[in-house]
Formats: structure tokens, C-alpha cells, sequence
């Protein structure tokens, strides 16, 4: 079973890839000396924008989603043209991308910005191993390919060997500029997507997540930052559901539908367009415990002794509490309509749910659950025996 990160901390075996990562960074400045010229220029931009198709359609759309259906020769084209962006292998990312839809901002996402910060969850995850552990059983039906495994375990050839040609052809600038610099604008360009998307932006649907729409960030990712209504309904190979939602991998994976190279690319059905999609009783219980939780149970405890104190002068609220104890069958039923007079009505507890959440036919489902669940909350802090004076 996927356990909790035990520490954000870079492990002393990912020191080699961090010194990596950082040379990469730096040798951008190499452009002070090579000098940058309009062409490589226009290689960074052509380089950033086929690489990251490669990211979005092939180790995405394709690998981590099955959105579309494609041959054998093209599945390994697609691989190695997301592995040219040094992400690492095509089986790996999206069995760690399919852990992520699974446990999407709860502890067990390894980059989750609201349980492991920005930075952990923007790129420092890349340098702790259990957050690098990806479980090649959720790709097995991938796995049987001898030339993706092939190529999974040695992701960084397609990379380098795009590297090389770039420098072989076209000098020392147009590796600087066109080649690394790509490459460095690729990785935040996807790491973005994980973490500033889960940050700002809108929510269309609920999802039970922290993921967002954000149209800059769809433009950069060429589809990607429709990352609300990706999550709602993930089996799309389409991710700007409007009209207006611009989705360039979408636009050329219908290109290559129409040449034959891909096929089957499944769209969302009218009812998930509309946000009509059932709710899991999982997800109603995640967001009814989130609606719960933005309630101070600790803060009605207070209001309840403050409110027995006016009612009862001179008399101790955890005398109260210890009779009730003592007759248990009686006080229970006796504190439960103490606890409930003292909470949050439905409407109240709707009105936050509104502004809190995206809509859902369940929402009321899920108002009436958070305040059993903040009822629940409150008892066990009232339950707690006071010591005896």
C-alpha cells in the first residue's frame, strides 16, 4: 500500500541528478558567449512546442489516459518524442501520473502544493526517492511492449541524441539557445501544471482537488491548464471543453486522426459537459470532510461553554460533562440537541459549500454529510471526561 512521504527532504542518492539539473539551469547563461541568433530563437520556440506536444499527447493524453488509440510504431514514436524533453521514461510518468489522479491533493500525492508546499510540489519532489517511486503495475498494459520497457530504461537516449544533432547542425548557440533553453522552459512548463494550476484558476467542476482551468497556462502547455475539467473527466482526449478553451495537442491530434495515425479520440459525453456526472461516495465523503473542516469545531466547544455559563450562573460546564458520563444513554441525547442547536445551519453550511466548491447535483448530499461529520467533531472534544476538581 502507498504510504505518506516520511520527509520533503533531497535524498543523498538524487545529489547526481540535482548537480544535473542545476548545470542545465545554469548553462543557459552559456548564451553570453555562443551569442543568440533569431534562428535559434525560432529552434527554443519550435523545439519547446513538438516536445511538448510530445509531453501532452504522448506521455499524457496517450500513455497515462488512453484517450485515443494508436499503432504500435506510433506508440513508440510518441514515447520517445515526450522522452526528448528529459522527463524521464514514458511508462514511469504515467504510472506516476495515474498514482497522482488517484490520490490528487490528499498526503499520498507526491506533488500535491496543499499538502507539500510549492516548491516540493513545483520540482522538489524529483529529488526523494519514495516520492519518485511509481508503481509499473498500473501500466501493464504498456509493459508488454519490449521496445517501451527498452526505452523507458534508458529514457535519456532520445534527449541526447536530439541534443547532439542540434549541436552537430547547427553549432554551439543553437544548443544553448535552441536546445537548453527549450529544454529548461519544457520542465516548468509541465511542472506548472502540477503546481501553479493546482493553485490559481477557476474550478468548473467538483472534483474533490485543488485542480484549476487557467487559460495562460493552456496556451503555454498547448491544452494542458484546462486542468479542472481534465480531472472531472480524465478519459478525454480532449481538455478545453468550450469552444473558447483553446487545446493545440487536441487541434493536431484530430490532423493526425484525419492522416490515419491515430484513432478513436474520445471526447466527454453532453451529461459530463453539463457537470451531470454521478459523484462517488468517496469524493462526497472527501468533500464533505473539506466543507466540515473550514468550521472550527474547537470554536463551537468555546460558544457552547460561553452560552452554559450565561444559562447556568454558577454552575460548571464540566460538572455538566461529567454527569453526562455518568448517565451516558440519557446524556447522549441531551448533548446531541445541546451540539446540534450550536452548529452551523444547512443554508449556512450551503452558502460556504458555494463559494467553496465547484457545483454538483450531490451538493446537498454533501452539506447534510459535513454536518453530521462537524457533529461528530464537536462530541468527541465534548467527550473528552474534564478531571475531577
Amino acid at each position: 500500500m502507498k504510504a505518506p512521504l516520511k520527509s520533503r527532504r533531497i535524498d543523498p542518492a538524487s545529489w547526481p541528478m540535482m548537480v544535473l539539473f542545476v548545470a542545465i539551469h545554469l548553462a543557459c547563461f552559456g548564451a553570453i558567449w555562443t551569442g543568440v541568433q533569431w534562428q535559434d530563437i525560432g529552434l527554443c520556440l519550435g523545439l519547446y512546442a513538438i516536445r511538448m506536444f510530445g509531453v501532452t499527447a504522448g506521455y499524457h493524453r496517450y500513455f497515462a489516459h488512453k484517450a485515443y488509440k494508436t499503432g504500435r510504431v506510433m506508440q513508440f514514436l510518441l514515447a520517445a518524442l515526450a522522452q526528448s524533453s528529459l522527463q524521464s521514461g514514458a511508462l514511469w510518468w504515467a504510472a506516476k501520473h495515474r498514482d497522482h489522479h488517484k490520490y490528487s491533493d490528499t498526503p499520498l500525492d507526491s506533488h500535491s502544493p496543499r499538502q507539500h508546499g510549492f516548491w516540493f510540489a513545483h520540482m522538489g519532489w524529483i529529488f526523494n526517492a519514495q516520492a519518485q517511486e511509481a508503481d509499473y503495475a498500473r501500466i501493464a498494459e504498456f509493459s508488454k511492449y519490449p521496445e517501451l520497457v527498452w526505452l523507458d530504461k534508458y529514457h535519456w537516449v532520445p534527449g541526447t541524441i536530439l541534443g547532439l544533432s542540434v549541436w552537430v547542425l547547427g553549432g554551439w548557440s543553437a544548443l544553448v539557445v535552441g536546445f537548453i533553453w527549450s529544454t529548461v522552459l519544457l520542465w516548468h512548463g509541465t511542472f506548472c501544471i502540477n503546481s501553479l494550476v493546482h493553485v490559481f484558476g477557476k474550478q468548473r467542476y467538483l472534483t474533490g482537488d485543488d485542480s484549476r482551468n487557467n487559460w495562460l497556462f493552456a496556451l503555454l502547455s498547448l491544452g494542458e491548464g484546462w486542468h479542472n475539467n481534465h480531472h472531472y473527466y480524465m478519459a478525454s482526449a480532449r481538455q478545453g471543453f468550450r469552444w473558447w478553451e483553446v487545446d493545440i495537442t487536441y487541434y493536431v491530434l484530430r490532423g493526425l486522426a484525419l492522416l490515419g495515425l491515430v484513432s478513436d479520440l474520445r471526447d466527454p459525453p453532453p451529461h459530463v459537459l453539463e457537470g451531470q456526472r454521478p459523484v462517488s461516495p468517496e469524493l462526497k465523503d472527501r468533500i464533505a470532510e473539506a466543507l466540515a473542516n473550514s468550521f472550527s469545531a474547537d470554536r463551537i466547544v468555546r460558544r457552547m461553554q460561553a452560552r452554559w455559563a450565561e444559562l447556568h450562573p454558577g454552575a460548571s460546564f464540566d460538572d455538566w460533562r461529567r454527569r453526562w458520563h455518568e448517565q451516558m444513554a440519557h446524556g447522549r441525547e441531551q448533548l446531541t440537541q445541546v451540539v446540534h442547536a450550536e452548529l452551523p445551519s444547512l443554508d449556512q453550511l450551503y452558502r460556504r459549500a458555494r463559494r467553496k466548491f465547484a457545483r454538483t447535483p450531490a451538493m446537498e448530499e454533501i452539506v447534510t454529510r459535513a454536518r453530521e461529520m462537524l457533529a461528530q467533531s464537536v462530541m468527541l472534544r465534548l467527550e473528552r471526561v474534564p478531571a475531577a476538581a
